[in-house]
């Protein structure tokens, strides 16, 4: 139990480190980092929060899937209208996790404050619906 409140709060503590660095990123101009940054955040941050409710996560970057766990694990309504409303956005955020690092694909300014935007709704509607420790 103790392993577990442990990897929960360094996923946690490291979402919110790439949420920061995704953000200052944006403010430097780096685009493509802010969006893999942005994904990065999201990505450890769903995956403390079904680590927190079910005690495990797959072992995937899919956003949508990692959505889809917590939703069906808390049957919350929000999470599911929150995925089917943002279901473009967070498969254009699901590629930044490839696109950014290994393809000639630039990211733009706009890009980038919708990568973390999305993030920010992502991290309110979760805390919402899990709540922290």
């Amino acid at each position: 139990m103790a392993r577990r409140k442990e990897e929960y709060e360094t996923l946690k503590r490291r979402a919110a480190d790439f949420y920061e660095e995704a953000k200052a990123a944006l403010e430097a101009g780096r685009y493509d980092l802010a969006c893999f940054l942005a994904e990065q955040s999201a990505q450890l941050y769903l995956k403390s929060a079904l680590l927190r409710v079910v005690g495990d996560y797959s072992r995937t970057h899919r956003l949508r899937q990692l959505l889809s766990e917590l939703e069906r694990s808390t049957a919350s309504e929000k999470l599911k209208r929150f995925a089917e409303e943002y279901n473009a956005h967070l498969s254009s955020l699901e590629d930044a996790y490839v696109m950014a690092r290994y393809t000639t694909k630039h990211y733009t300014l706009r890009d980038a404050e919708e990568s973390i935007r999305l993030v920010e709704a992502l991290l309110r509607m979760v805390e919402e619906e899990v709540g922290s420790e």
